[in-house]
């Protein structure tokens, strides 16, 4: 496996030295299924967006709303990225998975552990920041879905950086380890 080196902050459950992940054409993660459990929602939604209110709607759904439109504008536009329904969120850096370990444990999300992980598979490094809620809006969704896979250049604002891979994935160490899941 190349020598291509990245951290996670593990969350909805721990991990273990030397466990394996795939990420390809078959292998999909946790974010497509909650978002293919929306989906007759979804459909109920653009089929008649006159009767939602993006602020009035569950996030969960706002979420597939998104991902559904980060995902077809990536197919069509950007192939050569993973997709976001088939990778694993990662940091360059350990101090920047660090801050997402915070994150994810201050906003109340089960986390276990970050992990140094090694991987043979597609990069896109991106701006977080760039991430929407999903609206009732289909063309609106894909245009902000477009300007998240750009990836430009956002002058005066601060950049939080979402790295996803993809392809084999392998933990290569245990960096930090939390006393209690929370």
């Amino acid at each position: 496996m190349p020598e291509f080196y990245a951290y996670h902050a593990v969350t909805e459950r721990p991990m273990a030295l030397g466990q394996r992940i795939v990420f390809d054409g078959e292998h999909v993660s946790g974010v497509y299924g909650r978002v293919m459990e929306k989906m007759p929602l979804v459909q109920e939604v653009y089929a008649h967006p006159e009767r939602y209110r993006a602020e009035e709607m569950e996030h969960h759904l706002c979420v597939a709303l998104r991902e559904l439109a980060m995902e077809e504008v990536r197919k069509a536009e950007f192939p050569q990225y993973p997709s976001r329904m088939a990778s694993l969120y990662v940091s360059k850096t350990l101090p920047e998975a660090e801050q997402w370990f915070a994150f994810f444990r201050r906003i109340g999300r089960p986390t276990f552990q970050i992990v140094r992980v090694q991987w043979d598979g597609r990069c896109f490094l991106g701006n977080a920041e760039l991430c929407f809620q999903g609206t009732p809006d289909r063309e609106e969704n894909l245009r902000l879905a477009r300007k998240y896979w750009q990836n430009p250049a956002v002058p005066g604002e601060t950049k939080v950086t979402e790295m996803l891979i993809d392809g084999q994935i392998e933990v290569a160490e245990i960096c930090k380890q939390a006393e209690t899941a929370l």
